[in-house]
């Protein structure tokens, strides 16, 4: 392995600590609700998601339009599932079962 591939691991990973362990470590019940850092922490979270969403969605897009179909059930699937019942666990198992069904069927 390449050195600065294993440096790149290292600090990836103490970051990755950083963010899960402070946040447990600090008395946050003090915190302004509508100050900066109270914002920024309460960003973070749907800001992951979104960006996991991105780069997990980005090599389907790229190939044929036959294969971005069962990308778009299932997307679509959560939405209605989400925006339906106000579940996540529901909008999830619609959005991959739409997704397993449209793929067996293409």
């Amino acid at each position: 392995m390449r050195a600065e591939v294993l440096i790149l691991c290292l600090i990836v990973g103490a970051f990755t600590y950083g963010f899960r362990l402070v946040p447990t470590r600090l008395d946050l019940s003090k915190l302004n609700p509508v100050g900066p850092l109270s914002r920024f922490l309460s960003s973070t979270g749907p800001a992951a998601i979104a960006t996991l969403f991105v780069a997990s969605i980005l090599p389907s897009l790229q190939g044929p339009w036959q294969a971005q179909l069962p990308l778009g059930a299932g997307v679509l699937a959560v939405l209605i599932g989400y925006a339906s019942t106000r579940s996540v666990v529901v909008a999830t198992l619609l959005g991959s079962f739409a997704y397993g069904l449209v793929f067996a069927l293409i």
